[in-house]
């Protein structure tokens, strides 16, 4: 899987082109009135204002190239029926030794929140369930040890 290639939903497209619309628009303009301000403020050498504000340009600007580069190189996915793990997929899973299963949705690494149940494709989890099947088992090394899963059912 091709490192520079990011995968999104297009929900997360969108709520990332709204930000970097925000930022471009509202938030530079934001910035360059706080600078002309803290310029009319007087001795730059000594002015915390003027610093400040050039730093969160500095952010700002950081920011909207990072997003731009996002959007740039993002792959839209959507759910889809498949009976192998993919991006996109919904796996339930039964870890080895125990009897409850959880149920995790494979996105890209911008989409992760493991809080919601989105597990990126480049974690050692995502990396080792893409392209299993229902029924198969998969491995990965942890911190802990190796864990080891049960594929019970792909959406």
């Amino acid at each position: 899987m091709p490192e520079d290639k990011e995968f999104l939903t297009q929900e997360k497209y969108n709520q990332i082109a709204t930000e970097l619309e925000d930022l471009k628009h509202s938030k530079r303009k934001e910035v360059a009135e706080q600078l002309e301000y803290a310029k009319s403020l007087g001795d730059l050498s000594e002015n915390a204002e003027y610093h400040e504000a050039r730093d969160l340009q500095a952010n700002i600007e950081d920011r909207i190239a990072r997003l731009e580069g996002l959007l740039k190189s993002a792959t839209i996915i959507s759910s889809h029926k498949t009976d192998v793990v993919g991006v996109g997929s919904v796996v339930t899973v039964q870890k080895e030794g125990s009897k409850d299963s959880k149920e995790y949705t494979l996105v890209g690494s911008e989409e992760a929140d493991m809080v919601s149940g989105k597990i990126s494709i480049r974690s050692p989890f995502g990396e080792a369930a893409l392209g299993k099947k229902k029924g198969e088992n998969f491995s990965f090394k942890t911190p802990g040890g190796e864990m080891t899963y049960k594929i019970i059912k792909i959406q």
